[in-house]
């Protein structure tokens, strides 16, 4: 397991993280000497339903597999046991390092249907080799970061925070999601790796286990209050959640050197609530204190929520994120499109692609939102923005990952760009993807050639 240099964290960077048959086909090549430069992009062929824009996410630690790639002795060992593969193979394999270009999205930047995050050229067996592990890190963090951009905008103002770790798909995908989630707008997460890995401010209140294990209702908070060197969050819903916030009034009065923060709602007609705690507050001379809610929300909730007028300050928002509950997957995929100076295209049924290396040119309206997109060969002239940027060259970064806080300004103003149509949770809107005089002559030129 390698550690990231950038920021401390340790994904799983195993070489053997990949699909068996991204090795058998490398010994093949191997075998038949396939060492050409090779292009291929990752993309996602069409959106998921109800979802009308996507979120390019982690590219910092693709970019971070493709540079650290090396197989050990033991992985080697691991290897030759499966009997699958020659040893003059395996000695070639101990050698073989990442040493292509590649060209991206920058992270946070929205994309479309059929646009490439990421166009990997290198020899063959190389890029042949990333296909599996760079498809499971940037379909999952832009699968999240899309999903979270969608509850960002369902809650303007709100303070947002990851809850999901409990029931994420495993270590890494929980400090991901704390992540991604983080990119597109979310104030922090509850996960505490995601602060020594990614910088991202920590968030967290109490169980109501904590509630359980004391006497009464009021020593618990109580005993919180007093212990607590942060912000004091109190959870209010164990028993009866009225009762709780006038316990909540009485302790702020008692303690006056302990400000209580904010409470958290848990369970019930979160709405209802929040209006009847916030009355006792209020009454109570208790203003600063804010209103929290979970408890099972996804964007539709905390958008129904908001419209309702809920005095509530802010959402914990945990299984419906980190599993993208709705849509738990993309059709995310990555195939070759040049080999050996020849375009090449896929022409099966219902999955075909435009071939041939492309960049992708962004065109906007006078008052500077999207207008449309234009899906054109790199060496083809273009107007508007291009979107697709050189990360990798030679096998080597060109610069440091940016900081998070500028990740999170760039999709700020990306979400501030979209036509309005398209940032409506329920309504399925089209954007303008247009395929290039080019793109669409060479498909014609690679058809005609097959036939």
């Amino acid at each position: 397991m390698t550690e990231n240099p950038i920021r401390g964290f340790a994904p799983v960077n195993s070489p053997l993280l990949t699909d068996l048959y991204q090795l058998t086909m490398l010994q093949a090549y191997f075998d038949r000497g396939m060492y050409a430069p090779a292009v291929f992009e990752l993309f996602v062929r069409k959106l998921p339903e109800g979802r009308n824009f996507l979120v390019a996410a982690g590219l910092e630690q693709a970019l971070q597999y493709l540079t650290s790639l090396s197989f050990g002795a033991q992985d080697l060992a691991d290897l030759a046991e499966t009997r699958l593969f020659s040893s003059g193979f395996l000695d070639w394999l101990g050698e073989l390092r990442f040493t292509g270009d590649v060209d991206a999205l920058p992270e946070g930047t929205i994309f479309f249907p059929n646009e490439p995050l990421l166009r990997v050229t290198a020899p063959l067996p190389e890029a042949q080799l990333v296909e599996s592990r760079l498809l499971n890190i940037l379909h999952f963090q832009t699968l999240i970061a899309s999903k979270a951009a969608r509850c960002v905008l369902a809650a303007p103002g709100k303070t947002l925070v990851d809850f999901g770790m409990r029931r994420a798909h495993g270590s890494e995908a929980a400090a991901f999601a704390a992540r991604a989630s983080y990119l597109v707008g979310f104030a922090g997460t509850a996960t505490v790796i995601a602060r020594p890995a990614f910088g991202i401010p920590l968030f967290g209140t109490m169980a109501h286990s904590f509630v359980q294990a004391h006497d009464s209702e009021s020593e618990a908070f109580e005993h919180f209050a007093r212990s607590h060197r942060g912000p004091i969050v109190l959870l209010i819903d164990t028993y009866d959640t009225l009762t709780a916030a006038r316990r909540v009034v009485d302790l702020a009065r008692r303690l006056p050197d302990k400000r209580v923060a904010s409470v958290r709602l848990d369970s019930g007609d979160l709405g209802e609530l929040a209006r009847e705690v916030r009355k006792i507050f209020d009454d109570a001379g208790c203003r600063e204190i804010r209103i929290f809610a979970s408890g099972g929300l996804d964007e539709r909730g905390i958008a129904a929520l908001v419209a309702s007028g809920a005095p509530i300050d802010g959402y914990g928002v945990g299984t419906s994120l980190d599993v993208s509950e709705d849509h738990p997957a993309l059709d995310c995929v990555y195939k070759l499109q040049e080999y050996d100076g020849r375009p090449r295209r896929k022409r099966s049924a219902g999955k075909e692609t435009w071939p041939g290396r492309k960049q992708v040119y962004r065109h906007y309206h006078a008052d500077g939102r999207f207008d449309r997109d234009v899906l054109a060969l790199a060496d083809e002239p273009q107007g508007g923005e291009p979107l697709l940027v050189p990360a990798i060259r030679g096998g080597k970064l060109l610069g440091a990952a940016p900081d998070v806080d500028a990740i999170r300004e760039h999709v700020r103003l990306g979400l501030t760009k979209l036509p309005p149509r398209l940032t409506a949770l329920d309504r399925r809107a089209e954007y303008r993807v247009e395929i290039s005089g080019g793109v669409a002559a060479l498909a014609r030129r690679v058809d005609e050639a097959f036939r």
